[in-house]
Parts: structure tokens; C-alpha cells; sequence
């Protein structure tokens, strides 16, 4: 085992679900370092820095006037303050491994990233798109809406995180695993020529071409490349404790392996883990198997 990057490693949880339709989410970085983190990861080499959490009001709800978004400000205070602390990492020469909480923060994280790699690909692993905004979002939930954001679309509040100068190209970004998009999600997705590898592919081709094809866009002329990581793209029957629960998807080891292959290309310059709900899980079964999973894009080899 070696470490697949940097050997340098900051772990930053962010305790929000403020971005979700489901509480707990919020209890997910917890969740995760009692399942082993921090030990898996010094076993497998890496000099682990505990960055402690970004810690959410949990008492800031609230709709904006004129617009759909629940909890705006508070969402876009935490991602602020994430985005600050990965650009402060990645400056000290420290990987960021980021700990969520719902998936709105990676709004925060890849904002952080791009501060350091203006060419930065995207590999998403998620049962969903993620490409709402305020008008196509059925529910308003902003988890729904980060990697729309990442691309400079949505409410100013949240694509001004970093610089409104600092996106991802849409050329550079490789869903894996989606098993149901809103209609605007799918209109926007084709709009901007996207590529979704749907469980379609995965079923037809395999999950090592899929994740091929998948790494080659994220690494076409990019600095490197970020992973962000639902954990609901996993089929229900491995992960019980996530809020947006969609069955067909992943299994285990289709999980394992692609981000093996990931590990395997050494270009990989920041991560995320979201959506790990230990309320409505069983014995913090699905934090278990996101710390393996960690360990598998991290560089862990059995032998």
C-alpha cells in the first residue's frame, strides 16, 4: 500500500445537511471518523492532518425571497468557508479529502480547488445530476444544484464561491453511475454536451471501460482532476444510511474498483465523500463501507 497522491493529506469535515431534504446528513463526518478514517489512512501511508468540522447553524432555515433555494445563506456561508480552507491546504502542499455532509458542499471544495488548478477536471459518481437550479429544481434542495454551480449556473450567491472567473469546462466533467435526472437536468445536461455514464453503460460495457472513458475526459488538457463522491450511487441494498436512496445502482465492488482505477492515474488532486446519514442507518454500516471505498481511491492495495 502506498499513498496514490500526495502523502500529505488534510481531512476536512463539513457537519451540514442544511443542502438536503433529510436531516443527519449533518452527523456524516462523525459517522466517519468512528468508523476509522483517520487509522485507514495512516495505514495506507498518509500523513493525516484532522482539520476538525465546518460546523452549520442548524437553526438558519430559511427561503429567499423571489426564489425556490432553502437555506442560501447559510449554504453559501459554509461553502465560502470551505473553499478558503482547501485553498489554504492545497497551498501548504496537503491534499484535501473532504468529509460531507450533503452534496451542496462540494461547491465549497471544488471552488477551493480551482484556486490552485484553473484546468480542472470532474469525475461524479451520484445516482443524480445535480445540475438544478432555482427554476428547475422540484424541490429547492441545493445539493441538487452544486455541480451546476461548479459550471457558473445558478444563483450569483453561490457561482460567485471563488470567483465567478473559476469554473469547470463542461468538456472536462464525467458523471458515473446516474440512474434518474429531472427533465431540466436532462436538457442542460445535453445542452452543454455532458458526458453521462448512466447505469446503462455501466451494465452494457463494463465498469473498468466506463471509468476509462470517465478518467480521459477528466484528464483531457486539465492540472488534474477532483472526485466527488455520493455514496448514493451505490445500490440501497450496501448503503442504507443516505437520504436520496435510488435503487440500481452500483454495486460494492463496481465502486471499489473504479476508484481503483482512479488512484492508479496519480492525477487526482482533491476529493470529496457526501451524503453518509448515520440517523437512518444500521450499526454506521454505510460509513463503514465508505471508509473502504476511501481506501480504495486513496492507494490501498491488498498486496
Amino acid at each position: 500500500m502506498k499513498p496514490a497522491n500526495n502523502e500529505n493529506l488534510s481531512l476536512i469535515g463539513v457537519a451540514m445537511d442544511l443542502g438536503a431534504g433529510t436531516r443527519g446528513g449533518s452527523l456524516g463526518p462523525a459517522a466517519l471518523r468512528y468508523a476509522g478514517i483517520v487509522e485507514r489512512l495512516e495505514k495506507i501511508g498518509y500523513n493525516v492532518k484532522d482539520k476538525g468540522d465546518i460546523v452549520a447553524d442548524r437553526n438558519a432555515f430559511s427561503t429567499t425571497p423571489g426564489t425556490n433555494l432553502k437555506n442560501l445563506e447559510e449554504v453559501a456561508r459554509v461553502n465560502e468557508e470551505l473553499c478558503k480552507i482547501v485553498d489554504q491546504e492545497m497551498a501548504a502542499g496537503r491534499f484535501p479529502l473532504v468529509m460531507g455532509g450533503d452534496h451542496s458542499i462540494a461547491i465549497g471544495t471544488i471552488a477551493g480547488a480551482l484556486q490552485h488548478k484553473k484546468k480542472l477536471g470532474v469525475i461524479w459518481f451520484d445516482a443524480h445530476g445535480d445540475m438544478n437550479t432555482g427554476e428547475t429544481s422540484p424541490s429547492g434542495n441545493i445539493h441538487g444544484m452544486p455541480m451546476a454551480v461548479s459550471l457558473g449556473i445558478g444563483d450569483k450567491k453561490l457561482t460567485g464561491i471563488g470567483g465567478i472567473e473559476n469554473k469547470v469546462e463542461p468538456r472536462n466533467v464525467a458523471f458515473v453511475g446516474c440512474r434518474d435526472l429531472d427533465a431540466g437536468e436532462r436538457k442542460v445536461l445535453k445542452e452543454l454536451g455532458i458526458t453521462v455514464f448512466t447505469m446503462h453503460e455501466i451494465d452494457k460495457w463494463g465498469m473498468t471501460e466506463v471509468m476509462n472513458k470517465a478518467i480521459e475526459i477528466a484528464t483531457d488538457g486539465t492540472d488534474g482532476f477532483h472526485v466527488s463522491f455520493d455514496v448514493d450511487s451505490l445500490d440501497p441494498a450496501y448503503v442504507q444510511g443516505t437520504g436520496t436512496r435510488v435503487p440500481g445502482g452500483l454495486t460494492f465492488r463496481e465502486s471499489n474498483l473504479g476508484l481503483e482505477l482512479v488512484a492508479q492515474t496519480g492525477k487526482m488532486v482533491s476529493a470529496e465523500f457526501v451524503e453518509v446519514n448515520p440517523l437512518i442507518d444500521y450499526k454506521n454500516q454505510t460509513a463503514q463501507a465508505a471508509v473502504t471505498l476511501i481506501g480504495s481511491l486513496m492507494g490501498e492495495w491488498l498486496i
